[in-house]
């Protein structure tokens, strides 16, 4: 035994084992795409985009506005308020408890958030689902919230530009939850009628109920790159086809390929595409056309045209 043994091994060890070290706990994340580990800051000033193979990993709705709206033009809105747990669902845990991990957790009520602003100089409306709300899926409260997004975009004639992360309808909801699916088609459908754009921007994963309803309503489909958008899962579909889907089935380079989406934009890239577009869709004020008022006591005789005198002339 020495010195190195006897003192310093304790010192060092007493120094790294100490609960108040100042080391922070996660620095590094791993990529889904290429499994290579990423340090988080430079993750996050990448726009949580893989700085090796462009892996576009999922974002907060706060990022989506911040990085979408004009600078300091935005606000969220308050969410309509919803019954917590209307059937009194439990499996191996009561809906309501997961209901208040999850908002503890993503620090929201549900798992979707609402704001309004401007992109472009345009007035805008974007409703953003946060999968790390209970996988994003939709019930009651994001219904609502869907319904809520489109009346103003409405009433402030503004675009409605929603974007999906989704597993689908929420299971703990029932038949509640399959209803979100009829209400928010009619909401962006409302949109649409009153000749506002309404943009949708799919992200990993959109799928389910929302996939079958909103998701794929929208005048213009964004999609992001790699993002797996359908309704049932690649096996699932395997099993009951008996046939082994194409490569790269389901992700939205193959759905634009085949025009299901319209364009996939990098992240980078989407604050000027989007704006382009809403600026493009934008209804705006049909033209006035005037035409010379005839003199009292005159008919208008309408122009002949060169087949009528063909016509005429046999």
């Amino acid at each position: 035994m020495n010195w190195l043994t006897n003192y310093v091994r304790p010192r060092i060890r007493a120094l790294v084992n100490r609960e108040d070290s100042p080391v922070p706990e996660n620095l590094w994340s791993q990529c889904p795409g290429c499994e290579r580990m990423v340090f988080n800051r430079d993750l996050e000033s990448n726009q949580r985009v893989c700085p090796f193979c462009s892996h576009h990993l999922r974002v907060s709705p706060e990022f989506r506005f911040e990085t979408l709206f004009d600078r300091d033009t935005w606000q969220t809105i308050d969410l309509p308020k919803v019954p917590a747990d209307p059937l009194k669902f439990k499996d191996k845990k009561r809906y309501d408890e997961r209901l208040k991990e999850a908002q503890a957790k993503a620090g929201r009520s549900d798992a979707i958030a609402v704001a309004h602003g401007k992109i472009g100089a345009q007035p805008a409306v974007i409703a953003v689902l946060d999968f790390a709300f209970m996988g994003g899926s939709m019930g009651t409260a994001v219904g609502e919230a869907l319904v809520a997004a489109g009346q103003l975009a409405v009433l402030q004639r503004a675009a409605l530009v929603v974007i999906t992360s989704s597993g689908g309808a929420r299971m703990q909801e029932g038949a509640l939850s399959l209803m979100q699916m009829a209400r928010t088609t009619v909401a962006v459908t409302e949109v649409q009628e009153a000749g506002l754009p309404y943009i949708t921007i799919l992200t990993d994963p959109t799928t389910g109920g929302v996939t079958a309803s909103f998701a794929m309503l929208g005048d213009i489909a964004i999609a992001e790159p790699g993002a797996v958008i359908g309704f049932a899962g690649a096996r699932v579909i395997e099993q009951t086809i008996r046939e082994t889907l194409p490569e790269g089935f389901q992700r939205a380079e193959y759905l634009k390929d085949h025009g299901i989406v319209d364009m996939v934009v990098h992240r980078f890239d989407l604050p000027a595409t989007l704006a382009r577009v809403i600026d493009l869709l934008m209804t705006k004020e049909p033209p006035v056309t005037t035409f010379p008022v005839p003199p009292l006591g005159l008919e208008v005789v309408p122009p002949v045209k060169e087949d009528d005198e063909n016509l005429a002339g046999a």
